[in-house]
């Protein structure tokens, strides 16, 4: 098992052990209603904010590829997005912190920019044509539909 797999594994386990404990803590400290409004009012607040940059998110790609420009930011913006939403989802502080956290714009230029290093962009000019068979049940290349009465078992 690689580093990074043990770091993962051992962030999935220890993320609801730390949720629960600031909901203990947030709920000792300022009772049970203020705390549930809390993570009710975090998850209205993270909806909407969520709603407002991904549409400005799809704005923005929909602009690059009208110029003909590379997505790559805007892409990472949406995918950053659709992780706040996941964590969002997920009832607790320190989730809703994080997926706070990647709502701001400043916060997701500043992890693209942090992980944009370690990848290499190409961009290809054309494409190629699959070559064209007569026989309706061949799907793509090495690709055959079988029907029912083709196939028989061993």
């Amino acid at each position: 098992m690689t580093r990074l797999a043990r770091f993962f594994l051992l962030g999935l386990l220890a993320l609801p052990i730390v949720e629960i404990a600031l909901f203990i803590k947030v709920g000792q400290a300022i009772g049970l209603w203020p705390t549930l409004a809390l993570v009710i009012g975090a998850a209205l607040l993270g909806g909407a904010l969520l709603r407002q940059q991904g549409l400005a998110v799809l704005m923005q790609l929909r602009g690059n590829v009208a110029a003909g420009k590379l997505p790559g930011q805007t892409i990472a913006d949406a995918a950053l997005i659709g992780v706040a939403a996941v964590l969002l989802i997920l009832p607790g502080f320190l989730s809703d912190v994080v997926a706070l956290l990647l709502l701001v714009p400043p916060i997701r230029r500043w992890i693209y920019k942090t992980l944009a290093g370690n990848f290499t962009v190409v961009q290809t000019t054309g494409f190629r044509a699959q070559p064209q068979t007569e026989d309706a049940r061949v799907k793509g290349p090495g690709v055959i539909d079988l029907d029912d009465e083709d196939y028989r078992p061993r």
